[in-house]
């Protein structure tokens, strides 16, 4: 007997905005599949109004509250049973985030939370890693988002410390992270790594699956050090416009690869990472799941 339950999670980000629906299938003496239905990406830039004045423009609010409509006339064409939305770093900063989620509430009947950095980790940690993560190896899981990372270090499959910085793809686009920060992440990655003697990087985020797809690997293979790096300096070699007609990237997406990149190459280099493993995952694959196992 197979029972299917539907649910949906809404994860508004510093860069875009998304929706991922999923079926969820039980069957007695199996494992719980969670198999993704739809995934809809909204390009809002939240973090450009956040981060440099630091409220949510009334276009921007505009925008957020038509997206919310689309997000709720879709979760009901699909019979979504439960969902929930999940407001992050922009929506945090912005001193007019709690008005904005008031009129999404009142607008789009979407009810929205805005979470912390630590409670975001946790979400995206509770992603079903353990088909990716061997028992005997350590693993720095690095979620890069448009206003903060978020860093876990994984060993023996259990969580070992966990941390969520404020730099962004979007922040470092407007020159915002000082050195002090980037000092702050390479004491932190240093200490949290010294003891294990080999750590891989697991990647998160829509920049990294992005430079998976173009590499062309199998899903379970990873991208090793060099290959990130001459991606870097390729990425940096080609102009914003040919980043678009030449690789085919969304505009939105061209221009924040590469500080999200600098990033992953960064945790590579100050945890010794010579591979970075890129599994289908992010928020709102977190986010169902959460919901699904009572976490949320």
């Amino acid at each position: 007997m197979i029972k299917i339950k539907k649910y949906a999670a809404i994860d508004i980000g510093s860069n875009a905005m998304r929706l991922l629906v999923v079926n969820i299938v039980e069957q007695e003496g199996k494992e719980t599949q969670f198999n993704k239905s739809a995934l809809v990406r909204v390009p809002i830039r939240l973090g450009q109004d956040a981060f440099t004045v630091g409220e949510i423009s009334a276009e921007n609010s505009d925008r957020m509250v038509d997206a919310m409509k689309a997000f709720n006339l879709l979760m009901k064409v699909h019979k979504v049973e439960s969902y929930k939305a999940f407001a992050t770093s922009a929506m945090r900063e912005a001193y007019n985030g709690k008005e904005v989620v008031a009129l999404i509430k009142k607008k789009a009947d979407i009810k929205i939370e805005i979470i912390d950095g630590k409670k975001e980790a946790a979400i995206i940690a509770s992603t079903d890693l353990h088909h990716l993560l061997k028992t005997d190896k350590t693993y720095l899981f690095v979620d890069v988002g448009g206003g903060s990372t978020e860093f876990t270090l994984f060993s023996d499959g259990k969580i070992v410390n966990s941390r969520s910085f404020k730099v962004g793809t979007v922040r470092l686009l407007n020159e915002m992270v000082c050195d002090v920060v980037w000092e702050e992440i390479e004491k932190w990655i240093k200490i949290n790594t010294t003891d294990f003697d080999e750590v891989s990087l697991i990647g998160s985020g829509g920049n990294i699956n992005k430079l998976f797809k173009m590499s062309g690997k199998m899903q379970d293979k990873p991208l090793s050090y060099l290959y990130i790096n001459s991606q870097y300096a390729f990425l940096n070699s080609l102009t914003y416009n040919q980043r678009i007609s030449e690789l085919g990237l969304n505009p939105d997406r061209a221009d924040v690869i590469i500080p999200a990149v600098r990033i992953y190459l960064n945790a590579m280099k100050w945890s010794g990472a010579r591979n970075i493993y890129v599994p289908k995952i992010g928020l709102s694959d977190g986010i169902v799941k959460a919901m699904y196992f009572g976490k949320i």
